[in-house]
């Protein structure tokens, strides 16, 4: 018997070749994931082949997962702020600014998902910071504390400058502390937007290169405009640091602090412009140490909560659905390695409101193979082959599990952009969830029913959920 060379047939041979290199592109990705998570399956196996082998095979890479204060412990710092010299309508505005800039110093010690928040009871107001694992609480509450003050003076003429020094050398008490030499200016440090550590290319010395934001950019541009062939003086804490000479109008807002520091003062200059300074004076009234024990606890009932949960819906989804319910736990099991790797990657510090969310996320998961299934066997009651019933089963419910996936996608981002850290990390779990679970969905759970899709699940429709009496 001739074989069969119809184009319908070589047409099936080449959508079931893509379909088996799809699912083996699936199975690679998923296996790395989990090698990623657990590490140590992988290093065991190659430190047992390496013993034989001639060639040493390497580790695997290695990256902890990032927990957040509740579940890795950490410090907790509540401080009043002094608001007196602020209006009171403008209070809330200057505590926004306030928890803005705080959050900038700590990312400086990279600080995973810190909290910073505002709370105001009567006439106080406080600033409540929370520092997951963090190892030097003394220098983070320095460098909260700090407020740096960069100030650009221009050069004063030689006859002021003249004047104020016999005024102060009579004891004139009007010009007691003021600079003889440089005036200020309305250009300071809080028009800077970015700060970075470089070298001269003449004397090899650090020096911290600064940026201007746009109405700074403009002062500069003035500034060296009206002072070429002076000096600008460059004052930080009150105290001069730098005193270059203007050679030419400066655009762009470029700015070079140069000054004898060595490479340790360069970075805190820098690390302490670009954290700014603070809108108003604040003061620390407790500091607490959280340990991870309760958090961990926690965690542990959420993780066997999430399991039993996970296996309640398995066994139901086999049971109703049958031979797509294996697939959809395979699919989830799959989906859920996927995620994990993802936080490990990005990172996504883990909290217990993040795990909260992922766990969410699974139940979506399941929610759209619900969606398939039921068009698949809507569409396999119609009578048609296995492998377009899927095809036509998917494009159904697509449009279903598209929509209620951006809805969802779109309240992530409405919480992540618009509350706090805790809640961020729950919409931030969720979101990266949900764009999983959609690849989830439309390839892996695809992909598996496809290759499985062969004559003698046709001639059984009780694997596929219908019952005789239905089909």
């Amino acid at each position: 018997m001739a074989p069969d060379y119809s184009p319908e047939k070589l047409f099936k041979l080449d959508a079931a070749k893509k379909v088996r290199f799809t699912v083996l592109a699936i199975f690679v990705i998923a296996i790395m994931a989990a090698f990623f998570i657990y590490p140590s399956v992988w290093d065991k196996a190659i430190n047992k082949i390496n013993i034989i082998s001639p060639v040493a095979l390497p580790n695997f890479i290695k990256a902890p997962f990032k927990l957040g204060l509740d579940l890795a412990g950490g410090t907790r710092l509540v401080y009043s702020a002094d608001v007196s010299e602020v209006k009171d309508q403008d209070s809330a505005s200057a505590m926004s600014g306030l928890r803005d800039v705080i959050e900038r110093r700590v990312n400086l010690f990279g600080v995973s998902e810190p909290v910073v928040e505002v709370e105001h009871s009567a006439s106080e107001w406080r600033l409540i910071v929370e520092l997951a694992g963090i190892k030097d609480i003394s220098q983070a509450i320095a460098l909260i504390g700090e407020t740096p003050f960069l100030e650009f003076k221009e050069q004063r003429d030689d006859v002021e400058t003249q004047k104020i020094l016999n005024e102060q050398k009579a004891g004139n008490k009007e010009y007691l502390f003021q600079d003889p030499y440089f005036e200020a200016t309305n250009l300071s440090g809080k028009y800077i937007k970015s700060a970075k550590v470089e070298f001269s290319q003449n004397t090899y010395q650090p020096e911290v290169s600064v940026q201007f934001d746009s109405e700074g950019a403009k002062i500069f541009e003035d500034l060296t405009k009206n002072n070429v062939g002076k000096q600008l003086g460059i004052y930080l804490d009150g105290l001069p640091i730098s005193a270059p000479v203007v050679r030419e109008p400066i655009s762009g807002g470029s700015a070079v602090i140069s000054g004898k520091f060595n490479i340790d003062e360069a970075k805190k200059l820098a690390e302490r412009l670009n954290a700014g300074a603070l809108p108003v004076p604040i003061r620390l009234i407790s500091q607490d140490s959280v340990g991870a024990s309760l958090g961990q606890d926690s965690l542990d009932k959420s993780v066997k909560a999430g399991l039993i949960g996970f296996l309640a819906v398995a066994i139901f989804m086999i049971l109703y659905y049958r031979f797509p319910g294996v697939v959809a736990v395979a699919a989830l099991l799959i989906y859920a390695t996927l995620v994990l790797a993802l936080f490990k990657l990005i990172p996504v510090t883990l909290t217990l409101a993040g795990v909260a969310g992922f766990i969410l996320s699974i139940g979506m998961a399941v929610d759209a193979n619900i969606l398939i299934f039921e068009r698949m066997k809507e569409e396999f009651r119609t009578g048609k082959e296995l492998v377009f019933a899927i095809d036509d089963g998917f494009a159904r419910a697509w449009f279903s599990i598209r929509d209620s996936n951006i809805s969802t996608l779109i309240t992530t981002l409405v919480l992540y952009y618009f509350t706090t850290s805790v809640v961020k990390g729950f919409a931030l779990t969720l979101g990266i969830g949900v764009i999983v679970s959609m690849f989830s969905a439309i390839f892996v759970t695809r992909s598996f029913l496809k290759i499985f899709s062969v004559s003698s699940l046709e001639k059984l429709p009780w694997l596929m959920g219908i019952n005789s009496r239905n089909f």
